[in-house]
């Protein structure tokens, strides 16, 4: 599965990812599903996060959803005979990570309650690791989820056809391990958008980490001396300045800020320095350059401000097709 929520179902990357061999592409919000489906992107909808709320839009936007609780199952049953459709279910299984999940003991009897509702079925089991708690994937709770769901097969007297062992947590497991066991599906989002595994963050051989760059325009530069601030109070956001003592440089400041960007995941292409932001400002030690105003600055960006950055609608989006 590709999971588009970082990009917030951008039908551009919603289409790449298609055309790279991705079967079913996943999403946490139904207007990102709804987004993609009306851009005429052709592939399978997966909904991450189920609510009770949104039954009648989950039937209606995503083919599959993932699932913890039978009163949300029941209304998507419910909403399902009314849409004359059939709609598919994951039931997720907590294994550690405490984020979401049946818990194992209670699983057998959450699944015969699922499958006997009508226009339901029942197509696999998955779960979710290193997202809250960062409880990792590994050989004891994949054997674990694999072992469950050869029971749960045992007693409702049919295969399940998707077992969904996690994220892109697991890929140094799926890598590393001689036996997948009955783990057939991955929730893939960073790794395939950013090249890294998120379990360590390490790179991922043969995937670019460039894919995305966040651009910024200088609109000052010149240079500035840093000195110490008698009785120095709090920024705008209740922080105390560390930038005492830097002396004399070379700084720009960019049209950009917090509210367009978590700063923080950001890092510049070219050897500058983030001395700090603002709401609307980024400031810049530059170093042994002297920018020019209307400069562009470009910065890689992390999960967290691709995420920011995606949703801003202060930040124009733009393509480059290879």
């Amino acid at each position: 599965m590709g999971v588009s929520k970082a990009v917030q179902g951008d039908p551009s990357v919603a289409a790449a990812l298609v055309s790279g061999g991705v079967g079913l592409l996943a999403d946490s919000r139904l207007e990102n599903i709804e987004r993609m489906r009306c851009a005429g992107v052709d592939a399978d909808f997966v909904l991450l996060r189920s609510s009770l709320s949104q039954a009648a839009a989950t039937v209606r936007l995503a083919d599959i959803s993932l699932n913890t609780e039978l009163p949300t199952i029941r209304e998507l049953s419910r909403h399902a005979v009314q849409q004359q459709k059939q709609h598919r279910c994951i039931v997720m299984v907590e294994l550690g990570d405490l984020r979401e999940g049946v818990l194992p003991e209670d699983l057998v009897g959450f699944v015969k309650s699922t499958i006997r509702l009508p226009n339901i079925e029942l197509v696999g089991l998955g779960t979710n690791l290193s997202c809250f708690r960062g409880a990792p994937p590994n050989e004891d709770n994949m054997r674990q989820l694999s072992e469950l769901v050869g029971i749960v097969e045992g007693e409702i007297g049919s295969s399940l056809q998707i077992i969904s062992g996690g994220n892109s947590a697991n890929l140094n497991w799926s890598f590393s391990t001689e036996n997948l066991r009955r783990i057939n599906s991955l929730r893939l989002g960073e790794s395939i958008l950013l090249g890294r595994e998120t379990l360590r963050g390490n790179l991922l051989d043969g995937l670019g980490q460039g894919a995305f760059q966040l651009v910024a325009e200088v609109i000052e530069s010149n240079i500035k001396r840093t000195g110490s601030i008698a009785n120095a109070c709090n920024n705008a956001f209740g922080e105390l300045s560390t930038l005492a003592g830097l002396g004399t440089g070379k700084r720009a400041i960019l049209a950009l800020g917090r509210q367009d960007v978590s700063v923080g995941g950001l890092s510049c292409v070219r050897d500058f320095d983030i001395l700090g932001s603002s709401s609307d400002h980024i400031v810049l030690d530059t170093k042994n350059v002297l920018l020019a105003v209307g400069e562009e600055v470009r910065f890689n960006v992390d999960y967290g401000a691709l995420i920011s950055a995606m949703s801003s609608i202060f930040i124009a989006k733009s393509y480059s097709h290879r």
